[in-house]
């Protein structure tokens, strides 16, 4: 009796999620299935009857988690699509880097420098989108951005000189990660709890596919055209971006901690497009610009997130630096051309396919074994343990690599251990982003940030030294460090998933003014 007198008391703990009170589900862990220990007859539940819904949707039409399936998965796919272009962008210079150095009479790795640049900016960017973000709203800052990430792909195609073409390439790397830093805040705000890792997965692949659909199209295109087409081309995709964003998209922002009748009514499209709208009614209130620009640093100091993402850190770092350098070691090895470098790039892609349609399974095989054994109940540090499967794969992918390189070994055996390298990446990339999310759901955008700057930060640290370092040691000795690296942070995860609901409770809860 105490048992169900307690779920009941957790279930009244939920119904406050429709309006303000979200500190149970994530400091506690999730009540996230009726059972017989569990009434959850005052509570909306998805059509299966016994799934409940968290957050509990308001009865206002406008609120984004009673949109029509459609409009919410044409607004992900936008999102999805958007998020796309930092790292398809930023790989494109991959293959660019040979005829640059001839035509500016330098060398590739000095080319490289424009490269290394961008990647540190795609992370540095997604902090000040969620943090204007939250003083201004989600739409304004994706319009804004995309507006000058337009603007600066159009300058890269253009430059005439490489100091020009650096300059282009740091700007756009800030401003086109956007959706990238910031597309949790949109799946948080139109999805439900049990529908996130499946649509994170989605969005996660969209990220994990574009370092290598970039060089892959570069490739074909360098073949035939000189390099400013595949920036061209860039451009032509962050228009379009930018076009189905102004069509598409609206402003997904709902305040639950206030009444449904005092929810402000939409503005017309411009003024809701610019922010104008946001501002007037004061959408975001009660934030400052300080309380905006200080959330991202409250949530770093949450000590699940900052131990998850140097766990990502070191995890992701090799995925940029392979990516950015591969053509540098395979073209003189195999004696590779553009089209076959091209050609080359469909291993990744294939491998980040296969993760994304694996993953949308096992995740939920992972969550819903967890719950039927333990009543309902959720801990978000059940999406690590998805880990222990694509840790192995991730190591043996880099170790393969190496041994690949230094001792000829045929380009199809490179290719294996690549693509079980972007198989591993692909299902943990998910899980990372769906702990970080279950265990602060008002922080949607700034765990998504730090996640972004995490993956980020590293491949701009080993982009610089890549090459010398395979060079200098050879790249059994680089590759096989590499994998001894990811593998000692991969204790990071154990300690998660021992400590870390004691670690989240000594955290305490994220309290933000809004959500």
């Amino acid at each position: 009796m105490a048992d169900g007198a307690e779920e009941k008391g957790n279930i009244a703990d939920i119904r406050r999620l429709s309006t303000a009170d979200r500190e149970f589900s994530e400091q506690e862990g999730y009540i996230v299935e009726a059972t017989a220990e569990v009434d959850a007859s005052n509570l909306k539940t998805a059509p299966d009857g016994h799934t409940i819904l968290v957050p509990q949707p308001s009865e206002y039409p406008e609120d984004p988690l009673n949109w029509s399936p459609f409009k919410k998965h044409l607004i992900l796919f936008i999102i999805s699509l958007t998020a796309l272009l930092p790292d398809y962008g930023s790989a494109t210079g991959a293959v660019t880097l040979i005829p640059q150095a001839e035509i500016w009479h330098t060398t590739p790795d000095t080319v490289n420098h424009s490269q290394v640049g961008n990647v540190f900016m795609l992370g540095a960017g997604g902090v000040f989108v969620v943090a204007g973000s939250a003083y201004f709203g989600r739409l304004p800052l994706l319009f804004w951005f995309l507006i000058i990430a337009v603007a600066t792909a159009a300058w890269c195609a253009g430059a005439k000189s490489f100091e020009s073409f650096m300059a282009a390439r740091i700007l756009n790397g800030f401003f086109s990660t956007v959706a990238q830093g910031g597309g949790l805040m949109f799946i948080n705000d139109m999805f439900y709890f049990h529908e996130r890792a499946r649509k994170i997965n989605i969005w996660a692949a969209f990220i994990i596919l574009s370092p290598y659909l970039g060089p892959l199209f570069a490739a074909f295109i360098t073949s035939t055209q000189s390099w400013p087409w595949p920036f061209w081309v860039y451009t032509i995709l962050t228009g379009i971006c930018l076009l189905l964003t102004i069509a598409f998209v609206p402003e997904t922002y709902y305040n639950r901690k206030i009444s449904p009748h005092d929810v402000p009514p939409n503005g017309n499209r411009i003024s809701t497009l610019v922010g104008i709208h946001q501002r007037r009614v004061r959408l975001l209130a009660p934030n400052t610009l300080l309380d905006a620009c200080l959330r991202p640093f409250i949530v770093l100091l949450k000590p699940t997130v900052f131990l998850s993402c140097i766990y990502y850190m070191l995890t992701f770092a090799w995925v940029v630096g392979i990516n950015t350098t591969l053509s540098l070691f395979v073209t003189p090895l195999y004696n590779f051309g553009p089209l076959q470098i091209g050609y080359f790039y469909f291993t990744p892609i294939v491998a980040a396919i296969l993760g994304e349609a694996t993953g949308h399974f096992l995740h939920d095989a992972f969550a819903r074994n967890y719950i039927r054994r333990h009543n309902g109940h959720f801990e978000p540090e059940v999406r690590l343990r998805i880990t222990f499967i694509s840790t192995p794969l991730m190591v043996a992918g880099l170790v393969l690599i190496g041994f690949c390189l230094e001792r000829g070994y045929h380009y199809m055996i490179t290719a294996l251990g690549w693509g079980l390298y972007v198989f591993g990446t692909m299902i943990t990339t998910t899980a990372v982003s769906a702990y970080n999310l279950d265990s602060y759901p008002v922080a949607s955008g700034e765990v998504a940030a730090w996640v972004n700057f995490s993956r980020t930060i590293g491949g701009f640290i080993i982009s610089y030294f890549q090459v010398r370092w395979a060079e200098s040691a050879g790249t059994i000795d680089s590759f096989g460090t590499q994998a001894g690296i990811l593998s000692a942070a991969w204790m990071i995860v154990l300690v998660l998933l021992v400590f870390g609901k004691r670690l989240r409770l000594m955290g305490g809860t994220v309290r933000f003014k809004t959500i």
